[in-house]
């Protein structure tokens, strides 16, 4: 391999002749030990999620974090201390650089010595850094949910496709035994023919009205509202100081989708994977009769075999709780986080149960990555399964606030002549915050 070029790299990616495991230098880090021995990564975004995955790339021995990046001083550098106890003996010792701190994460990604980033901003953040991460060569993970509008998602796909990267969504359920196993099933033919699924999470989001309070000391205020419309501060939105909780932006549609993006983002990919549609979507949005905001339950997502998604208010007899019910003609399967049952109950208690499944297998999210960066392979939960996945809350979505049926056609991520709802697939942004061309 040492006499390989980029160019030739890429060469063979492209013939799918890549080999398993390849130089740094190949990749554009030629004063690096090879990608084989330690992984460099940038982290963009260390609030709690944020804070939580480095936590747990720190625990990898071929990991380094290098760099961190937050809008708010206080989380900044709460993280690059966090980061350097944990390496300050290979710090003291000279194996290790120190962490950096940046408020732009521009100046993180033009480190030559990074490999890869951690994106964990609000969702309204995700599109800009994943695109201008592609365009600077790192591999990525970005958290779930993939996007702001369905014209993002799209966009980071065909960015990661284009300059060949490593992408994971942060869609964890994916790499869980007992979603593993309930999809594995359905997919084996074990509850009959698929008929329905029930898909259990919260409803959509709803413009932010939060009244104006004094700005937090030590906040970019203007760096953390990027793309979305100018409005004064408020702590719900970025909380003050180094906070523990998940902030309430995810309740305004400036920011996110609500609970149908937020838990929908796990909830609707696992129907997705049931069903055999990671690379697809439904072909038909139904509105419930009675308008939103007075109902946020009973959305239809009719795809084209026929098979029906429920955005409902149960997943399971006598458990109102999020969660998925796959029901088939011969049976039915719920699962949750920890969760696992079935009608009858013998359907996942063959002893053999795991020998059925022939789905691809994950036991850990962010070890995956890792080593599906080494190998240039693609990871349990793609861009494209997050993009996919994404845009079906961002259809639920659509079909609540207008309250319209759609006809949305997933080879050309178009609405179906449909003018005025083609127009819904992004929105505008800030002049100084638009998305960059790939």
């Amino acid at each position: 391999m040492s006499g390989i070029t980029r160019r030739q790299f890429h060469q063979m990616v492209a013939l799918g002749a890549a080999p398993l495991f390849v130089p740094a230098s190949v990749l554009g880090n030629q004063a690096r030990a090879p990608a084989s021995e330690r992984i460099t990564l940038g982290v963009i975004g260390v609030g709690t999620q944020g804070r939580g995955l480095t936590a747990g790339f720190l625990g990898m021995k071929d990991v380094q974090v290098l760099a961190v990046c937050d809008v708010d001083t206080n989380r900044r550098e709460y993280a690059r201390k966090m980061v350097d106890d944990r390496y300050a003996a290979q710090v003291k010792s000279g194996q290790y650089k120190a962490c950096t701190a940046h408020n732009d994460f521009r100046e993180l990604l033009a480190r030559k010595d990074l490999d890869a980033v951690v994106i964990a901003t609000p969702d309204h953040w995700h599109a800009i850094p994943v695109l201008e991460a592609c365009k600077a060569g790192k591999d990525i993970y970005c958290e779930k949910p993939l996007s702001l509008t369905i014209h993002e998602a799209r966009l980071m796909l065909e960015a990661v496709r284009k300059y060949g990267r490593v992408f994971q969504t942060g869609s964890q359920q994916r790499s869980s035994r007992e979603f593993w196993i309930a999809c594995g099933l359905v997919r084996a033919g074990r509850i009959g023919s698929l008929k329905e699924v029930h898909v259990n999470v919260g409803g959509p989001s709803r413009p932010c009205d939060l009244p104006e309070e004094p700005l937090e000391p030590g906040l970019d205020w203007d760096r953390w509202l990027g793309p979305a419309p100018q409005r004064p501060y408020h702590s719900v939105l970025s909380p003050r100081g180094v906070h523990k909780h998940f902030p309430a932006w995810r309740n305004y549609k400036e920011y996110s989708g609500g609970m149908m993006t937020d838990w929908g983002a796990h909830h609707f990919d696992i129907a997705q994977w049931g069903i055999g549609a990671d690379e697809s979507g439904p072909v038909e949005i139904v509105p419930p009769p009675v308008p939103w905001p007075k109902t946020e339950k009973g959305v239809r997502f009719v795809y084209a075999n026929g098979v029906v998604v429920v955005h409902s208010s149960e997943y399971a007899p006598g458990r109102p709780v999020n969660g998925v019910a796959f029901l088939g003609s011969e049976g039915k399967i719920f699962v949750n986080r920890g969760y696992l049952a079935s009608e009858p109950a013998e359907l996942i208690k063959t002893p053999d149960v795991e020998k059925i499944i022939t789905l691809p297998r994950s036991t850990n999210h962010l070890r995956n990555w890792i080593d599906c960066i080494k190998s240039r392979t693609r990871p349990i939960c793609d861009v494209e399964i997050g993009a996919r996945s994404v845009t079906v809350c961002h259809l639920g979505n659509l079909a609540y606030w207008h309250h319209r049926k759609l006809r949305w056609n997933p080879k050309t991520w178009q609405f179906e002549g449909d003018s005025e709802a083609n127009a819904w697939l992004d929105r505008t942004r800030r002049d100084t915050y638009q998305l960059p061309q790939i």
